[in-house]
């Protein structure tokens, strides 16, 4: 059975075909928290603004979890990795408390002043970080009215890089510890190489970068499968200050609502 892209975020429609459907949910009592067979609290606290922030890094924390139980279960990963990666997982709420710092806050602040005029920003990002490159663009958008989108940084040639210029930053995900590193660090070439604007987000350690982007923001080291929770918290920030900067309405963005409830 086919399903239309609406019914494919109804529980029913799976129910209907006999599939069973899990919630990632933080409200106690919410619709989807009704409809599913099973699921999760985030227990995250109340998301005050509509655009969410606490709710993506709940989720990927959540899915995290649930990703190491069933690697453990089906034999992907031994009890010994298993606790080596939930370690990880307890130590990122003292991570990223080390990127709010008031230093790393300052950083941003100045990198959101000098691009606060920007019209058009672009994400890029590979492997763990592709999703980060696109909540990254998601927040600019959503509360600063910037038109910003996310790419994978692979088909980076594939039709944006026609754009690049110096009138539009590109901000590129490039953890050291990524396996795809050395990808990415190719594709900052090639931004450069065309005169844009990179802002690069890597790991502590890591100064490959210093010299050749217009602005570096390192973020603490954690495991590769782990650093959605780590680099998506700059670029967070990033979106709060431009937003700020331009003066636009940050926990209730135009024509934005918290919850859609027209198909």
């Amino acid at each position: 059975k086919r399903f239309t892209p609406v019914q494919l975020c109804n529980p029913d429609s799976f129910k209907s075909i006999g599939c069973k459907s899990f919630g990632l949910v933080n409200v106690v009592g919410s619709s989807i928290a009704r409809a599913t067979d099973s699921g999760v609290y985030l227990h995250i606290g109340p998301e005050i603004g509509v655009a969410s922030t606490k709710a993506f890094t709940g989720q990927v924390a959540c899915l995290a979890m649930l990703a190491i139980d069933l690697a453990q279960r089906n034999g992907n990963m031994t009890t010994g990795q298993a606790r080596e990666m939930a370690h990880a997982l307890l130590e990122t709420p003292a991570l990223i408390e080390k990127m709010l710092s008031e230093e790393n806050c300052e950083k941003i602040k100045r990198i959101a002043a000098t691009y606060r005029y920007a019209h058009n920003f672009l994400y890029l990002g590979r492997g763990f970080n592709f999703p980060v490159a696109l909540e990254g663009a998601l927040k600019l958008k959503e509360i600063s009215y910037i038109h910003a989108e996310g790419y994978p940084a692979a088909e980076m040639k594939h039709g944006p890089i026609a754009l690049i210029d110096r009138m539009m930053p590109v901000i590129i995900i490039a953890p050291k510890n990524d396996a795809t590193y050395t990808k990415v660090a190719s594709a900052i070439e090639e931004v450069l190489a065309r005169e844009g604007c990179v802002i690069a987000v890597t790991t502590d350690g890591n100064d490959d970068l210093d010299e050749k982007c217009e602005f570096v923001i390192k973020v603490p080291d954690i495991t590769e499968e782990l650093n959605p929770l780590i680099t998506i918290i700059p670029l967070q920030l990033l979106s709060y200050y431009i937003a700020k900067f331009r003066g636009c309405e940050i926990d209730q963005p135009r024509n934005l609502a918290k919850s859609v409830t027209v198909e």
